[in-house]
C-alpha cells in the first residue's frame, strides 16, 4: 500500500538512498534538505528546501501538509550534523551548532508536522552507537555523540507522552555506515555497510517497526562492542 513519508537530511548519505528507494516501491516522499535542488524530482519524490533549524521555513511546510490534506505515516528524522575535534577546541558555538541541527532542529520538525501523522503512524530518529550507554566512544566527537544521547532519551520521552493517542516513537542507533559524514569523522575507516543496504532497514523499519516497538533505541550495528 502507498504510503506518505517525510525525511530530513534527504540530500546526501542515508537520506538520499531512503528517498530514492521509497520513490521507487511506489511511495509518496517528501525529502526535505537545505540543499533541496541535488534531489532529483520525479512522480512520488518531492525535494523541499527546507531548514530544520527554522520555524518559519517549518511553519510554511506544515502549512502546505495542512493545506493539502496530507496525513503522513512515517517521519524519519535522519538530519544531522557532525563536528569531529578534540574536546579542548570544541567551543561553546560549536556544541550548539550540532544540538541546533541533531536535537533542537529534530524536536521541531516533530512538533511542527505532529498533527498531521497518523494515530498509528511512525516517527523514527536516527542517532548513533556513539550516543548509548555503555557502547564505545571515540575521542573528536563530545558535540555529536553527546547530541545523540539526547536524541535517544527524547525519543523515549515522546513515546511516554503520545503513547495513549500515538504515534509511535523509536530510535534506530547506527553503528558505522559509508557515508560522508564518516569519512568526515574517520577518514581512513572503511564501513561494512553502504548507505544503501541501510536505507533499505531504515524504510522498512519506519513502515512496520511501529507494530513491534514504542519507545525503544535499537542498535544497528554489524561490528562489536
Amino acid at each position: 500500500m502507498k504510503k506518505t513519508i517525510v525525511v530530513t537530511g534527504a540530500s546526501r548519505g542515508i537520506g538520499f538512498e531512503l528517498v530514492q528507494l521509497a520513490s521507487l516501491k511506489e511511495h509518496r516522499v517528501y525529502a526535505l534538505s537545505r540543499n533541496a535542488d541535488k534531489i532529483p524530482v520525479s512522480k512520488n519524490l518531492i525535494p523541499v528546501n527546507l531548514d530544520i533549524t527554522s520555524d518559519e521555513s517549518l511553519n510554511v511546510f506544515a502549512k502546505h501538509i495542512e493545506e493539502q490534506g496530507i496525513v503522513i505515516d512515517a517521519l524519519v528524522n535522519n538530519a544531522g550534523t557532525l563536528i569531529n575535534q578534540s574536546f579542548a577546541k570544541t567551543t561553546t558555538e560549536d556544541f550548539e551548532s550540532v544540538y541546533r541541527v541533531n536535537v533542537f532542529g529534530l524536536a521541531s520538525i516533530t512538533r511542527f508536522l505532529l498533527p498531521y501523522i497518523k494515530r498509528k503512524g511512525h516517527v523514527v530518529n536516527i542517532t548513533s552507537m556513539g550516543g548509548l550507554d555503555g557502547s564505545s566512544k571515540f575521542p573528536g566527537l563530545s558535540a555529536y555523540s553527546s547530541s545523540k544521547g539526547a536524541v535517544s532519551i527524547l525519543t523515549e520521552l515522546l513515546a511516554e507522552e503520545y503513547k495513549e493517542t500515538g504515534p509511535s516513537f523509536n530510535g534506530l542507533a547506527l553503528g558505522a555506515i559509508q557515508t560522508e559524514m564518516l569519512e568526515q569523522a574517520f577518514p581512513d575507516f572503511k564501513a561494512p555497510l553502504s548507505a544503501n543496504e541501510i536505507a533499505a532497514y531504515i524504510l522498512q523499519f519506519a513502515l512496520e517497526g511501529q507494530r513491534f516497538y514504542n519507545g525503544k533505541i535499537l542498535p544497528v550495528s554489524s561490528s562489536t562492542p
